[in-house]
């Protein structure tokens, strides 16, 4: 099965930005080769850039201590295991702790405040600007021994944790708010209406992947709306006339 996720709002997709791109930085770091480490720093780079909108962190914040409270008023219920709500109400007050220590400085601003850093960062948004020419302090530390590279990446992505910590989270309890159900679109369309005065967040798709078939979402707090596709050998799409059998779930 293949699974595509829809944001209903704007900091559900900044959210999902950044966890896609902490995951691809998790997975360059643990690599050796320098051209793996050229890609960790510019994926560094396009998390602070996402990051940078001035009330993402104080958002966060909100929304863990929102989430504190509603699993603190859980205790007690038989349905639920109190080790396991114990334990994730840890994990949220951890993200807070270690969030709420930054104080009001912006996630990022010390590896900002890195004059090194920022001309990488400059030289990196231009194509092939990073060039021994361009660069060679640059050039020099790509050819450092892979282990003095990772101990640099590492205390530079650090500084991150507390944010990539918080949104991983996060979004886990989104998902697993939402419940998996089967769903038919005839002739590849689907249609559903929302119900009123509740909020969803995100939308999950299921499909199997040996279908080829790609969805074409538009989603709002009133409708959703799902056009499946095809695409040909050109690579343009197309819809398809058949009935698809795929799974959804909504989470609020």
């Amino acid at each position: 099965m293949i699974l595509y996720e829809h944001p209903f709002n704007e900091r559900i997709r900044t959210w999902l930005r950044l966890e896609r791109l902490f995951v691809y930085l998790g997975t360059l770091i643990r690599r050796e080769e320098l051209i793996d480490h050229h890609y960790a720093l510019h994926t560094l780079f396009e998390i602070m850039d996402v990051a940078s909108r001035s009330d993402l962190k104080a958002d966060i914040l909100t929304e863990l201590d929102k989430q504190k409270q509603m699993l603190n008023s859980l205790h007690g219920n038989p349905a639920i295991s109190e080790e396991t709500l114990a334990q994730v109400i840890g994990q949220l007050q951890a993200c807070y702790d270690s969030l709420n220590q930054q104080g009001s400085i912006r996630a990022g601003t010390e590896l900002a405040n890195n004059e090194w850093l920022m001309a990488v960062r400059n030289r990196m948004s231009i194509p092939g600007g990073t060039c021994e020419f361009d660069l060679p302090a640059y050039h020099a530390w790509l050819h450092y021994p892979a282990k003095e590279r990772l101990a640099n990446l590492y205390g530079w992505v650090a500084q991150m944790a507390p944010l990539a910590d918080s949104v991983t989270n996060l979004l886990q309890l989104l998902r697993d708010g939402g419940i998996f159900q089967k769903a038919l679109a005839t002739q590849g369309q689907f249609e559903l209406s929302l119900p009123p005065g509740r909020t969803f967040q995100l939308l999950r798709i299921m499909i199997d992947e040996r279908t080829g078939l790609l969805p074409e979402i538009s989603a709002n707090r009133l409708l959703i709306s799902l056009r499946w596709v095809r695409q040909d050998a050109n690579w343009k799409l197309l819809s398809v006339k058949e009935d698809v059998d795929f799974e959804f779930a909504l989470c609020a």
